[in-house]
């Protein structure tokens, strides 16, 4: 059986934590930000962890993370 390939894409965008959960880091950060409030450009530094609902299928493209 030959190895699998990971998604290259995807390895650059997740990360997985210490627990075993993938982060992702959030949207809406690269350009028209004059319209967005100081706030939400402070909220959308941080990084989320990625849904139960799309964790197999982050899995499944990153077999070896």
């Amino acid at each position: 059986m030959p190895k699998m390939k990971t998604n290259r894409g995807a390895a650059k965008r997740f990360k997985i934590s210490g627990s075993g959960k993938v982060i992702r880091s959030k949207a809406f950060t690269s350009h028209i930000l004059t319209k967005k409030s100081t706030k939400r450009k402070r909220n959308l530094r941080k990084s989320a962890v990625v849904d139960s609902a799309n964790f197999k299928g982050i899995k499944r493209i990153l077999p070896y993370m």
